[in-house]
Parts: structure tokens; sequence; C-alpha cells
């Protein structure tokens, strides 16, 4: 016994032995990998800041030209002039029982000379439709639809006897991206304009957002802004009186939109390289979509996918071709207020941005595909899409690198408040932006508010987005193509003496469909 707990015991102490030494052979191998990771984070921080820094640039140059531009401007002759192209509005409803009257009513509202409104009802299980019948009037007409693009079967159609630019139709369920389909198969205008049924449109965003196809003959898209509406006073479909949200989440996602919008996509339009018109609020010349195919019906990021086929598709083509953005041409949406109903939405977008870079990956440091092959696909590639990775790879090597010493605490802390300082000071001068040209918010208290929330949001926020972007990537390599339940908590009559007659806030949370052809995109 004592002979065989001997042996026992000198074999123990002789794999330690062999651990001991592979553990202190390998020591420098792994002080080297950590030594090169942290080194390529640095790199990739300093790329990553002196991209920002150029975008910055090209936005601020390119807001004061189109200041300009547009200083003076009568859209009373954009209004009247011979040229100036129809417009159809596509907007898929889905179970939108409780606002859909209202929404189209404001719809119809808008200020432009030659407009058609299509209501597509994608199969609501719902009353969307009994409504539309009831408050327009609509009188059943021949269901005969010209197929350019294949479709679900679409069940009738209907005019409408009190406003005849109403064109309504009745299809079976297929999703956002079917229901827009039919839509742009039955549309007659020059130009597609494509809605969220939810989507608030300020009066005049439709003059602002044309103004691009009659400056250029080579126009392929444009979109306009996107805003938050939670906290805001709306009144008979409008936005009346602007104001910053209260809560945190609604809040931050205001200064993430200002950096989207002001800085990034308008940014890119100096150098032509916009790859993105959200699906809230776009306008599309109508015969380049059809000739593309119309959207793609299996990717949960087909406003992007559909941009980047029409760009790959000019650039085959040889054909000079313009998608620009449009800063003073605005629409209004509801964000989320949960953090989990965020999460689901933030995973769908980045799942959505990996399918379509996937999908158009040819394009990537191609020069047949100018500057879109050569600057903005690969910083969609390395910034928006692989940003999360490289940020977990920093902690883990900020960790790693410490304890094993290779790391100084100090420094490290100093490297990453640095980092998200320098977040900070981009994200105020998107504000700053906002407020030197089209200011909405007219209190000194809101302006306060998104200065608190910029300040906080690097304080967990947004470590949590990347922990949803992070998960969007694993679900993409795992092939989910869902777009996941999302809750929002629509429109209720605001408490007695708080606000004009007619006008609405946004009201407590309330669930929504789970295949949802209006999510906030």
């Amino acid at each position: 016994m004592n002979t065989w707990a001997d042996a026992l015991m000198r074999t123990l102490l002789a794999l330690a032995g062999h651990l001991g030494g592979f553990a202190a052979a390998m020591a420098p191998v792994v002080a080297r990998v950590l030594a090169s990771l942290d080194f390529a984070i640095l790199i990739y921080f300093i790329a990553i800041n002196v991209s920002y820094v150029l975008l910055v640039t090209c936005a601020t140059w390119e807001l004061a030209m189109h200041v300009l531009r547009i200083r003076g401007e009568s859209r009373a002759r954009i209004m009247g002039s011979a040229v100036t192209p129809s417009i159809s509005i596509l907007a898929p409803a889905y179970n939108e029982e409780a606002t859909i009257a209202e929404s189209v009513t404001a719809l119809l509202a808008l200020h432009y000379a030659n407009l058609e409104l299509v209501v597509i009802n994608d199969g609501s299980p719902d009353r969307t439709l009994e409504v539309l019948k009831e408050r327009f009037e609509l009188l059943p007409i021949h269901s005969i639809v010209w197929k350019r693009i294949e479709t679900k079967p679409v069940r009738g159609l209907y005019r409408s006897r009190s406003h005849p630019n109403l064109l309504v139709v009745d299809k079976v369920n297929g999703g956002k991206a079917d229901a827009l389909n039919v839509g742009l198969n039955l549309a007659t205008g020059d130009l597609v304009c494509v809605i969220d049924a939810d989507t608030i449109v300020d009066a005049d965003a439709l003059q602002r957002l044309a103004r691009p196809f009659l400056n250029y003959h080579d126009i392929l898209a444009a979109g306009g802004t996107i805003r938050i509406a939670n906290g805001s006073t709306i009144a008979t479909g409008r936005v009346t009186d602007p104001r910053a949200p209260r809560t945190f989440v609604a809040g931050v996602q205001v200064v993430e939109y200002f950096r989207a919008f002001l800085f990034g996509r308008l940014g890119w339009n100096l150098v032509g390289g916009n790859l993105i018109i959200s699906g809230a609020f776009g306008l599309f010349r109508r015969d380049a979509v059809i000739a593309a195919g119309g959207y793609t019906h299996d990717t949960v990021g087909e406003d992007m996918e559909l941009v980047l086929k029409l760009r790959r598709q000019a650039y085959e083509g040889r054909r000079s071709h313009r998608v620009l953005f449009v800063p003073d041409a605005v629409a209004w949406t509801e964000c989320p207020e949960s953090l989990r109903v965020l999460g689901r939405q933030r995973d769908r977008w980045h799942r959505g941005l990996a399918d379509v870079l996937w999908r158009h990956r040819r394009m990537l440091f191609n020069p047949r595909y100018g500057v879109v092959g050569m600057w903005c696909y690969p910083y969609f590639v390395f910034v928006e899409l692989l940003a999360p990775v490289v940020e977990l790879l920093g902690w883990i090597g900020l960790v790693l690198g410490v304890a094993a010493g290779l790391l100084n605490a100090s420094f490290a802390i100093l490297f990453f408040l640095m980092a998200y300082g320098i977040g900070a000071v981009l994200s105020m001068y998107s504000l700053l932006l906002e407020e030197w040209s089209f200011p909405r918010y007219t209190r000194f208290s809101d302006r306060v508010r998104l200065v608190w929330f910029l300040i906080l949001e690097s304080f967990g926020y947004r470590q949590l987005t990347v922990v949803w972007r992070l998960r969007g990537l694993w679900k993409f390599l795992r092939g989910r193509t869902d777009w996941g339940r999302m809750e929002r908590r629509g429109f209720a009559k605001p408490p007695a003496g708080g606000a004009p007659p007619n006008a609405v806030t946004l009201a407590p949370a309330s669930p929504d469909s789970t295949r949802s052809t209006t999510a906030v995109v």
C-alpha cells in the first residue's frame, strides 16, 4: 500500500514539475500574444477614431453647404413645378387597428402636389382593414395586379370614395418586404416613399426629401432624418411639441440617432458612400427598385440590402448614381423604452448588417465598385460590424494583461477613459450640429437632459450594446432570421390640461405583433 501511494505521489510531483516547466516555457509566448493583442487594439483604436474625425469633418462641411444651399428656398416652386415627380407612399400595416386611421389621415394631409397613398394590409388578423373601410369609405375595385415582382397573393383592392388618391391593398401575410413589393407592383408614382405605418412625417418633409430628385438626374434614393417621438406631444398626426424623453433608455437613443444621422450618414454624403436609407422614411426611384427585383424577403436587413443592391447594379452597369441623405426632411418614430425590447432590436439590426454585408461580400476592396467598394463597405465591415468583437477582445486583453503584470493598471484605466471621452466629445459635437442647423428642442431643460444622457451613455449602456451586437452576430452565424417580438407603447390621450385638444402622447406599453411589419428600423 505504501509502495503504491509513494509511486502515485512521485508521479504527481513529476507531472506538476512538467506542468510547471510547461507554464514557465509558455509564459513568454503568452506575454507576446497579449502584447500583440494590445498593440493591434491600439492600432484599431487609432484607425477608428481617425475615421470618425474624417466623417465628422465631412459632415460639418456638408451640413454647412446644405444650409447655404436651401437658404431662401421657396418650396412653393417645388409644389408648382411641371417637373416635380409624382410620389406614391407605401405604408405596410400589420395589426394597426388602434392607430391606422389617424396615421392614414396624417399621411393624406402631407403637403405635396402629386401624391398617392398605398396602404398594404399584410394579412392583419385584427380589424385594421375594417377600420380603413369604415373611416375612408373604401370601395372594392378590380384586383388585377401586374406582378413585376413576385409576392404573396392579393386578396382585394379598395379605392377611397372620400380620398381618391388612397389605395388600400389586402394581401396574404408575407412580412414587411413582401408587403412593400406588393406596393411597388401597384404604385403609379415616379418615386416611392417607404415609411412605417406608425411613422409621423413632418408636413413639408416630402417636399424637402424630393429636392435632390429635382437637382440631380442620377439620384437612386434619398433618406431623411429619423427623430425620437417619445415624450413629445402629438396632435392630429403631427409632432406639435418636441420634447426630450424623460427615461434614460429612450433619451440615450436620441443621442445615438443624432450621431448616426448627423455625423454618420451626412458625413458619407460628401464622398458618395451612403449605404443606408432608413426603412422608416426613404424615397426611391420606382423603376430602379423594380428593375432590382424589389425588396429581398429572407433577410432582416431589407432596407440596407435594397440600397446596396441598387448601388451594386449601378456600378456593374457603369451608370452614374447617387444615394443622398437630406438632414432637414424629418420623420418621427417611437423607440423602445425597455432594455429587453431594445436588446432584441439591436440584435436584429446587427444580424441584418452581417447578412447584407455577407450577401454582397464581393464588393469588399473591389475597385470596380468605386468609393463604396474601397472605402464605405470596408468601413461597415471593420468599424460597424466587427467593433463589438474588437471591444470584447480589448476587455479580455486588459484583464489578462493587468493580471499578468504586462499592463500598468493606471495606464489601462486612463486609456479606456480616453476612449470613452473621445466618444462623448463626438456625441456632444452631434448635439451641437443639431443645435446649429435644424434644432427642434426649444427648452433649456431638454438640452441639459440630453447632455446628461450623453455623459451616462458610456457607463453600462455602451457595454450592453456590445453584448446585444455580439448576440446578433452569434445568431447570424447560426442562421437565425426571425424578427423577434417587438413591443410598442403606442399613442394615448394625455392627462387633462396637459396638452392641446386632440393631442396624444406615448402611452404605457402594450404588446405588439410577433410578425410586425412596422417595426422601427
